[in-house]
């Protein structure tokens, strides 16, 4: 497995990551708590040391999966996880956005206890509060680095200008955002090129466009009730049929390549930046295998102006969120003294 470095973090992790969340949260089927912590440690033994996960997820199922996966070999593996919503302990009700500096240390403890660990790696706010200026947040996890509970800060979905804020009270790490061949926002919004210019590294979430771009998916597909996807406008039958283009190009470019589409996929995106590390979930041992396999794909400057000529002549069709989670993604947080 190749190795990268996120930014100029100083934190070297495998170029691809494993997103533990699928494993036990948001899709219509998950893995019991042993058959996680197996896949998890089956990655590790093929090369991936970066994983990711979050104390929303589940909520709190999955850090306990990924924790006792880990914690055997503990020293060598990057775990991050994630902050940022208000969970009652009790009832495991999610009631919205917080990083109020309490809630942020009251899930930091949460998640080094089911983790088991005594330092995060990747300390994440997952979504920015509105209600929070982002020193605020940024000031308690650079107390919380002071303290040994985390060694480094990460963000994901900021606003540009609240990614710059907190980097100059916290230097930022990484940011997590969805990009991908079907979602390449962050080219045009800011974001990619600020991590450059600040050396943060880009971890990309559903970089294979939340299953869609392995091709398994087409506009018969039946989304039940209980796959978070169901009401993602991406996912309704008349989106799916527009943007099997995506797939269809890149089942192209993968035959030439003797590779799978979700294969190009993600080495289209490790082309983009060398920074960049992606982290696909799955639950299926031969989806991780096929995904590592991506970081192998050498893909020539040809192959890319060609997909990205081609990518240039398709609209992706829908929101890639319902309403509700688009209105989170992007935000810029309140002014310090405003």
């Amino acid at each position: 497995m190749q190795i990268r470095e996120l930014g100029r973090s100083g934190l070297p992790v495998s170029a691809i990551g494993l997103g533990c969340m699928g494993i036990s949260f948001s899709y219509a089927t998950s893995l019991s708590h042993d058959d996680g912590v197996k896949l998890i440690r089956d990655a590790a033994e093929r090369g991936v040391t970066f994983f990711d996960t979050a104390e929303v997820y589940g909520p709190f199922v999955n850090e306990d999966v990924v924790g006792e996966a880990l914690r055997p070999i503990r020293d060598k593996v990057v775990i991050a996880t994630k902050f940022g919503f208000d969970i009652d302990p009790e009832t495991r009700e999610n009631r919205g956005v917080s990083s109020r500096p309490e809630d942020i240390r009251r899930a930091v403890e949460g998640s080094l206890k089911r983790l088991g660990l005594e330092t995060i790696d990747l300390l994440y706010q997952h979504r920015v509060d509105p209600n929070v200026p982002i020193e605020d947040v940024a000031g308690t996890v650079k107390d919380l680095i002071a303290e040994g509970k985390a060694r480094h800060f990460g963000m994901s979905e900021p606003g540009v200008q609240t990614l710059r804020r907190a980097h100059d009270v916290q230097p930022v790490a990484a940011i997590q955002n969805e990009y991908s061949l079907w979602w390449r926002a962050p080219e045009t919004n800011g974001i990619l090129d600020a991590c450059g210019e600040l050396g943060i590294g880009f971890v990309p979430y559903s970089p294979l466009g939340k299953g869609f771009l392995t091709g398994a998916m087409n506009k018969d597909t039946k989304l039940p009730d209980n796959d978070f996807r169901s009401s993602v406008p991406r996912f309704a039958p008349e989106a799916m049929e527009k943007n099997q283009a995506f797939v269809d190009l890149l089942k192209h470019v993968a035959d030439d390549k003797g590779a799978t589409p979700a294969q190009i996929a993600l080495a289209w995106l490790l082309a983009q930046r060398p920074f960049i590390v992606p982290i696909p979930g799955t639950t299926k041992l031969h989806r991780l295998e096929e995904n590592i396999g991506a970081a192998a794909i050498e893909l020539t400057a040809a192959d890319l102006t060609k997909i990205r000529a081609a990518a240039d002549g398709i609209s992706a069709k829908g929101d890639r969120y319902a309403p509700a989670q688009m209105a989170m993604v992007g935000r810029e947080a309140p002014e310090k003294n405003a």
